[in-house]
């Protein structure tokens, strides 16, 4: 029973501080496995404040999702991508699934400021209040997406078009011999880690602009596409 699993397990069920109760995060986790880890994942970010978006890979067994399903079921904060994603490592699929989540996170009644993305096998360093008082006080109203000019080592990720497949019942990545367009508004891309924590404001932009949307469709056959997609467009003048 949900009274059971909150006691168990220990969930906080109000803001520790003023300061957390009026800064509310929002978690986008991707999951496929391991039940027991997002379980200990979950409890250490779990804020009542807090809004979490759970991705779980669409090729998960039945049992797996069901489980997990019935975690969410005990907290009003927490929800199911409406929309779910076969995700194969390094495919456009990934990429998608936390977009996914943005789009039902924007929409959602909570009045988050910041996003972090996170996958089951994550766990936190820092506590809540750290996290946010570390993104007021150093990245207050920027986003934390760093990278650099696209070195020329991966420059083959966005130069040649790469199309997921399915082999055996094992999922990849593999390039199709067909050179790819130029980005899109002549965009410079950039490169960068997949994970990141973005402002309210720069996830409806990233999900309305023309030139994010630009982007997003011409990522759809690179290699890795979130590993370039945010920190590109965090890097648009403006």
């Amino acid at each position: 029973s949900c009274p059971t699993l909150l006691k168990t397990l220990h969930f906080i069920t109000k803001p520790l501080s003023q300061e957390e109760g009026n800064f509310s995060l929002a978690y986008i986790i991707t999951i496929h496995k391991e039940l027991e880890m997002f379980v200990r994942l979950l409890r250490a970010i779990y804020m009542p404040q807090n809004i979490y978006c759970i991705h779980i890979d669409e090729k998960s067994p039945r049992d797996y999702k069901a489980a997990v399903q019935n975690i969410v079921n005990c907290f009003e904060n927490i929800f199911i991508s409406s929309k779910t994603e076969r995700v194969v490592y390094a495919g456009f699929s990934r990429l998608q699934a936390d977009i996914n989540c943005m789009r039902d996170l924007v929409n959602s009644q909570v009045q988050w400021n910041y996003v972090i993305n996170l996958c089951g096998q994550d766990y936190p360093l820092k506590t809540n209040k750290e996290i946010i008082q570390y993104i007021k006080t150093k990245w207050n109203g920027k986003n934390i997406t760093p990278g650099i000019v696209q070195p020329l080592h991966v420059k083959h990720r966005t130069e040649v078009s790469y199309r997921e497949y399915l082999h055996s019942g094992v999922p990849y990545v593999y390039p199709a011999k067909i050179r790819k367009a130029q980005p899109p508004h002549n965009l410079t891309i950039y490169f960068g880690s997949a994970y990141y924590i973005l402002s309210k404001a720069f996830v409806q932009f990233a999900l309305s602009d023309a030139r994010a949307k630009a982007l997003l469709e011409w990522s759809r056959d690179t290699y890795s596409p979130d590993e370039h997609f945010w920190v590109t467009l965090n890097r648009l003048p403006g």
